[in-house]
């Protein structure tokens, strides 16, 4: 029997990047607010400490900072007709835990999304026609437009203090920045990283093809920075431990560095950590949540009552607890009915390994250090001639050259193991770079979350099943984009190349990014949108849901730009409308 709680106004599960920035956003309208994170709390002191944090074996081999699968997993399956089998051990994506989320151990990469990524179906539909799009794609309109978020983007963007070169100020380009990005209403907080050698040979390159480079903006500070809240981060020191590390320099934007230290004193601000919600509690009629169920690190069961329940937790975890909890009608992709775990989308990714005769320094580096290209992603290009839909961006990044897991670029023709190999590896260290791809993934009828009717979790839960993989149009897009990667590494006037296109089935085995999206999708048109578009739930209107779940499919762009964004987006709705006048924000 679950032991009942005082009631508290808001209950964020998760606590996260979106939950922080609920959290305070809604602590500041005076609101009693509760943060559940089935995680440990940790912090920068003394949890990150630089005596420690730099340790690869640790945290990017053993996955000191992610979920541990024994606890915490899922099913997968490529297609409708195969069984679906638990994931054993992290590949492809790793969902965080603990106070910060993934805000902890993200690179930094920081993306605003193209106007036209919001309105995908409606603008593909005017330019190349109904007929362009397959006729299982199930892409759709978010329900909101760039220029309604453009001030969450920048919100959130000085938040963070991303150091950055804008590209479209109030729609006028800029030189040296991004040409393609929507406008903007100011330049970013601070000035970009600098340069290294790698992203300069970059830069001269595509320049030379006609290409038009970008410094990559980046939640790595290029000056020491205060946030909007008040709170102080130092310069980064281009360690070279971001992506699967936290920082210990208060260099990388998150939770920790930018928000905790202005919300945790607040009186009416609290969390738990080490606590499991497995349900939303719904009331007799369904269409109200009461609050939610959690078990703690003891085993003990309790309900927290609460007027506002708020989904902050990693994409794939929302949609479980929404399945769970009977809210949205579940898919069905057989009847292509229902929404909850509908539209779920991944990224696909590629590279290009460039073999020099210069020293790169790889050892330096910043986790969004790095130069790009946009000219191929969403619809900067004319795509009627291609036969596909989507692009992405492509990057040379400088990350830092970690000795166990990045060491491993070796032209063609080396030898699998043995001298050969290692000599390869100890010759082309220093002397080697790779330009990623970064592309979209279209939704279909079949990529969909939904519950095991075989494995359950520790509690006695169905498992959250994922069924998905690549489809032509994906693997088409990557092929091209990769392409014209090599373009660019050709004019780099490299020793040789080594292209790696992204070929065959999606696998959940090697990591590739942790960028899924979906399942929860937002839209103007309830019947193929679990959430409106200001993220509330169409069905249970005191429940909110926050992330990347939310995304209809996935833009050639890392998220969090656009997830906090959307987190800042939603907490401006609750605040000016929902509170005066809770209820649903739109009607279908």
């Amino acid at each position: 029997m679950a032991t009942k709680l005082k009631s508290v106004d808001v209950v964020l599960v998760g606590f996260g990047w979106t939950a922080s920035i609920l959290a305070k956003e809604l602590t500041d309208a005076g609101l009693q607010v509760l943060a559940i994170e089935r995680g440990k709390f940790r912090d920068t002191v003394p949890d990150f400490a630089t005596t420690h944090i730099q340790d690869e074996l640790r945290y990017a081999v053993r996955n000191g900072l992610f979920e541990e699968p024994a606890r915490e997993t899922l099913t997968f399956r490529n297609s409708l007709d195969q069984e679906a089998l638990p994931m054993r051990h992290l590949g492809s994506f790793n969902p965080a835990s603990g106070v910060g989320g993934a805000g902890v151990h993200w690179n930094g990469q920081n993306w605003r999304f193209l106007p036209t990524d919001f309105k995908i179906r409606s603008h593909t539909e005017t330019r190349y026609g109904k007929d362009f799009i397959p006729a299982d794609m199930t892409i759709q309109d978010w329900g909101v437009t760039y220029e309604e978020l453009e001030p969450y983007y920048d919100k959130f963007e000085y938040l963070c203090g991303i150091s950055g070169q804008a590209g479209n100020l109030e729609g006028k380009i800029q030189p040296g920045g991004n040409p393609f990005e929507g406008p903007r209403a100011r330049a970013y907080p601070l000035p970009p990283l600098k340069r290294s050698y790698a992203t300069v040979l970059f830069d001269k390159a595509a320049k030379e093809i006609g290409l038009k480079p970008f410094p990559c903006a980046a939640a790595n500070t290029s000056q020491p920075y205060k946030n909007p809240y008040g709170v102080q981060m130092g310069e980064c020191t281009y360690c070279g431990y971001c992506e699967w590390f936290a920082c210990g320099n208060y260099s990388k934007s998150s939770p920790q560095t930018t928000i905790l230290p202005a919300l945790l004193p607040k009186d009416n601000f609290s969390y738990r950590t080490l606590c499991d919600v497995t349900r939303v509690n719904l009331d007799s009629t369904g269409k109200r949540a009461t609050g939610v169920t959690y078990v703690d690190v003891q085993g003990r069961e309790f309900e927290q009552p609460a007027e506002l329940v708020i989904l902050c937790a990693f994409a794939q975890h929302n949609v479980h607890l929404l399945l769970l909890s009977g809210i949205g009608a579940p898919y069905d992709p057989k009847t292509n009915q229902g929404v909850t775990g509908r539209n779920y989308a991944y990224q696909i990714t590629s590279s290009v390994s460039v073999f020099l005769d210069e020293n790169m320094n790889p050892f330096m580096g910043a986790g969004a250090l790095g130069q790009a290209v946009d000219e191929f992603n969403g619809d900067n290009f004319d795509h009627g001639p291609l036969g596909f839909l989507g692009g992405g961006y492509i990057a040379l990044w400088t990350t830092g050259g970690r000795p166990i897991l990045q060491q491993h670029a070796v032209p063609e023709g080396t030898p699998k193991w043995g001298g050969g190999l290692k000599r390869a590896m100890h010759e082309n260290y220093l002397k080697s770079v790779s330009i990623a791809t970064h592309g979209s993934v279209m939704s279909y009828r079949d990529s969909y979350l939904d519950l095991d009717p075989t494995y359950r979790d520790v509690y006695g839960n169905p498992l959250l099943r994922l069924t998905f993989d690549f489809h032509d149009n994906e693997r088409k897009m990557s092929k091209f984009e990769t392409d014209k990667a090599a373009l660019i590494a050709k004019a780099m006037n490299p020793r040789s190349i080594k292209i790696n296109y992204r070929e065959g089935h999606y696998s959940i085995l090697p990591y590739e990014t942790t960028h899924n999206t979906g399942g929860a999708a937002m839209g103007a048109d309830p019947k193929t949108s679990v959430v409106n578009p200001y993220l509330q739930s169409w069905d249970v209107s005191n429940v909110f849901v926050m992330g990347s779940s939310v995304f209809p499919q996935n833009p050639g762009y890392n998220p969090t730009g656009t997830v906090g964004a959307l987190a800042y987006w939603a907490a401006d709705a609750i605040r000016t409308k929902y509170l005066k006048n809770p209820g649903p924000l739109v009607h279908a």
